[in-house]
């Protein structure tokens, strides 16, 4: 650490002798320009110059020094142009400037002389240009010899005999320009691969560093030649191309290569690299092995994908070159070339490779698929994927043609995506899953045949069974309960017109899900019964009459499925669950006039009731449940709703709490009286139930007055009257008005006073509001409003 202190001022140092040398050698030629004295000039100037020769520097900081030159060279220059103040021609004077002693301010002095001579026209531009490049060869260090070529770069490029271009003539053509370009690019790649020869091994990590710092002055020689008017397509074919290439190729160096590379490919037009293609590729697979060419051949496709996205004009111009089969070849034999290649470049190259296919050739699936396909050859190779990376690159390629068809049923066409997925472990697995979903519904995408379906759940069965014995427990219960949801609402995005299709469909469906274990299947059955339900109902529309070849698409054959669908749901254990779903069956089944197979689903219900449900509450919801369920059923018998009646009422008077129980049972009353209905009106026994109900609630005020001291609200007493009110209005012969009128007078005792006789004041809104409708019937006339005047307030 302290020798890199002590280098670093040592720099410091010889830097700013460099620069005092330059700046006290340049007051005297500032002085001699003044005087017009050319001796003097080339003198000073020449001394000058000589503080570039030092070999002490860093590149960075040899760059400072050289822009200190640099800025005074300009100035010398304008003198030179100005032959009225020095008194030679420009010829003589070229010829005077190499006398200076020293080869590196001689041509220095040369470059900026020559600037100036060609600028004057006396000779054809080509003929200084050539000199010039040929003698600077006798400056060979590699720092030294590269800031002056640069300098001559710089100097001659708004003098080069380009179309348009003032030097451009019948002695100057194009050509030249471009072979002076090349030659000079040519002899600076060779001064700057050199630098890695010189001093010790033991500073190669520096020397590296400092070549990097040195690449921007060879590659500005690429981009001027990509500037150059009249470069057109043939000659950058036959000329430009193959000679840089040639450089690149046999330079054999890793830093030099993977640096042109991306110099060829960023400077050049995107049409003179798809008309080359096959040689810009070749080349790519003679690069050093070291050479990251994954990032060349990426950016490589990735400009030509932007250049076929720019214009569909120019699409035809892929399929002439057979652009696709090019860069398929090219990659593979970069891979298998490549042992050593990380699988993240190859699953990287991959990437680019489908993403330019897919926008060049959207159309051609089939080589999506063969990309796939390669992509599995590779990771085949591989025992287990762990890499990080390469798994977000192969997430990248699943993911890519989702996001272009905007429809997984494309991708459900593709042999080989299955196969990708299969190397993904568990983790990746599902994130790729739960991005098959989400593109599902983000594009409304209706899975309509079960092949399609079975393919797909292949592909999320990371989301519906355990993978390699994962345990389900270790999963974040809210992921957990995400993933589910999304297997839920895809299932629901399973749809065909036809019936036996649909029927294969729910069938695939239910083979998948049975395997999701038992934390699954609360999730995920509800949806497989609900669409199953949907399709009895289509039947039901169609009278039932539509039957398959292999499998019979009828309301019983479907009832028998979700039979057996629900009771493995309760043996989970989740039996609330399965009970509202019998149920729901059960009203389906009612719906297609099935009896035998409403009662069944009934039983079940009841069974699950009686063996499973022991909570206070869920027996109360269950019970409501059944109750309301039944109400609405007509398809059965006498004998058969009797049964399910007299169970149903059973239960209401056997649940736990009084309050509990008394509203079931006024709940059951409903199963005696509906409406447009011939047959179901009881009045008996509606008034049977109201009048258990009403024991039940006195019972209840009874034991809140024993436990409390009072008797409690009337809730219960004004619930039961809301009941009478409605069968009164219903015209039940067996509720008069004197039953309405006794309760009434009921409540209004109890909310006086308590057991001890003591008055208190106490009111129930709901109390209220049902006399004020008693009250508001009675005013509004008619016949309902005659039937009210029998009630008494």
């Amino acid at each position: 650490m302290m020798r890199r202190l002590a280098g670093v001022e040592d720099e410091d140092k010889w830097l700013a002798e460099g620069i005092a040398g330059i700046q006290h050698n340049a007051f005297f030629m500032h002085r001699a320009l003044d005087a017009n004295n050319l001796r003097e000039v080339l003198k000073y100037s020449a001394l000058m110059l000589s503080e570039l020769r030092t070999s002490k520097l860093s590149p960075q900081k040899y760059y400072d020094l050289y822009m200190r030159a640099f800025d005074q060279l300009r100035q010398l220059e304008v003198f030179f142009k100005d032959e009225s103040r020095h008194g030679l021609p420009v010829v003589d004077l070229y010829e005077l400037v190499q006398h200076a002693g020293n080869i590196l301010p001689r041509m220095y002095l040369l470059c900026t002389v020559g600037s100036v001579y060609i600028k004057s026209k006396q000779a054809p531009s080509k003929d200084v240009l050539k000199d010039l490049v040929e003698m600077c060869r006798g400056v060979q260090h590699p720092i030294r010899g590269l800031f002056l070529r640069s300098y001559l770069a710089q100097v001659s490029r708004d003098k080069l005999p380009e179309i348009g271009s003032e030097y451009e003539g019948d002695a100057n053509t194009v050509m030249d320009a471009v072979e002076f370009v090349l030659q000079n690019f040519t002899e600076m790649n060779k001064l700057w691969v050199r630098i890695q020869h010189q001093g010790p091994g033991t500073v190669r990590e520096r020397q590296e560093k400092e070549r990097n710092e040195l690449r921007d002055l060879v590659g500005k020689n690429l981009h001027v030649l990509g500037q150059i008017e009249g470069v057109d397509l043939d000659m950058y074919k036959e000329t430009v191309l193959p000679r840089v290439l040639e450089q690149v190729v046999n330079c054999k160096d890793e830093l030099a290569q993977y640096y042109l590379m991306e110099c060829i490919i960023q400077v050049f037009p995107d049409e003179y690299h798809l008309q080359t293609l096959e040689t810009l590729l070749a080349a790519c697979t003679q690069l050093m092995p070291t050479v990251d060419t994954k990032i060349v051949l990426t950016q490589l496709m990735d400009r030509l994908s932007n250049y076929a996205a720019s214009s569909p004009d120019v699409l035809h111009e892929f399929l002439q070159v057979e652009a696709f089969a090019k860069l398929s070849n090219a990659i593979g034999k970069v891979i298998d070339t490549q042992i050593e290649m990380p699988i993240v470049g190859a699953m990287t190259l991959f990437v680019s490779l489908l993403t330019f296919t897919l926008r060049v050739h959207p159309d051609r699936l089939d080589y999506v698929d063969q990309i796939l396909g390669a992509c599995v050859v590779k990771l085949s190779s591989v025992p287990k994927l762990e890499d990080a990376r390469a798994m977000k690159q192969v997430v990248a390629l699943l993911s890519a043609p989702l996001e272009k068809y905007n429809d997984i049923v494309t991708a459900l066409t593709l042999s080989n995506y299955p196969r990708v997925m299969d190397h993904l472990d568990d983790g990746t697995n599902k994130v790729m899953a739960m991005l098959i979903i989400q593109s599902i519904m983000k594009n409304d995408s209706c899975i309509s045949t079960a092949d399609k379906v079975e393919v797909l759940f292949e592909l999320i069965r990371g989301l519906i069974m355990d993978l390699d014995g994962t345990d389900t427990e270790e999963l974040d219960e809210e992921d957990f309960q995400e993933e589910q949801n999304s297997v839920a609402r895809l299932i629901h995005m399973l749809d065909n017109e036809e019936p036996e299709e649909m029927l294969k469909i729910i069938c695939v469906v239910r083979k998948h899900l049975m395997t999701g274990g038992t934390r699954r299947l609360p999730f995920t059955v509800p949806p497989l019964v609900f669409s199953a339900l949907r399709l009895v109902r289509q039947l039901e529309s169609q009278d039932g009459t539509v039957t398959g070849e292999d499998v019979p698409a009828t309301p019983r054959k479907i009832f028998q499925i979700l039979n057996q669908t629900i009771e493995v749901l309760s043996s989970v254990p989740c039996p609330e669950l399965a009970l509202r779903l019998y149920l729901q069956c059960a009203e389906a089944a009612s719906d297609c006039d099935l009896e035998p197979v409403a009662y069944e689903f009934f039983t079940q219900a009841f069974i699950l009731y009686e063996e499973e449900i022991a909570d206070s509450k869920a027996q109360v919801t269950a019970i409501h449940l059944i109750v309301g369920t039944l109400q609405r059923i007509n398809v059965f018998g006498v004998e058969n709703r009797d049964t399910l009646t007299h169970k149903a009422t059973g239960y209401s008077a056997r649940l736990l709490k009084k309050p509990d129980q008394c509203r079931a049972v006024y709940a059951c009353s409903h199963l005696f009286w509906i409406d447009d209905r011939d047959g179901i009106q009881d009045g008996e026994r509606v008034l049977l139930c109201l009048r258990r109900a009403l024991r039940i609630a006195n019972a209840a005020q009874q034991m809140a007055n024993a436990t409390r001291g009072s008797s409690g609200p009337v809730t219960l007493f004004v619930e039961i009257l809301n009941k009478y009110i409605y069968f009164y209005e219903k015209c039940n012969p067996h509720i008069t008005p004197s039953d309405i009128q006794s309760l009434i007078e009921l409540i209004n005792t109890e909310m006086q006073s308590d057991d001890n006789g003591n008055r208190r004041i106490h009111s129930d809104p709901f109390f209220t509001s049902t006399l004020r409708y008693i009250r508001f019937q009675k005013q509004k006339g008619g016949l309902m409003g005659d039937k009210y005047d029998l009630i008494k307030l």
